[in-house]
């Protein structure tokens, strides 16, 4: 876990939080007291096209017929 003062945490946040790697906890003080704790997030999952591909076993003839309900407004 890194230490860091608030006033150097002020003056290069940007650099700071873009340099966590997942998990890494980086700890803002103000003095002998902790004021807040930084974790860095894991980086989203990429997702893959085609990974449902198969799984719908059945869809109805009528799918997508219009509704009767809506019927009025596709005149």
């Amino acid at each position: 876990m890194t230490l860091i003062t608030l006033a150097d945490a002020q003056a290069k946040l940007p650099e700071l939080l873009h340099g966590l790697a997942a998990g890494e906890e980086l700890m803002i003080m103000e003095g002998d007291r902790p004021l807040a704790r930084v974790v860095g997030a894991p980086p989203p999952e990429e997702r893959k096209l085609g990974t449902l591909k198969g799984t719908v076993l059945y869809m109805a003839p009528d799918f997508d017929a219009p509704l009767e309900d809506f019927k009025e407004y596709m005149e």
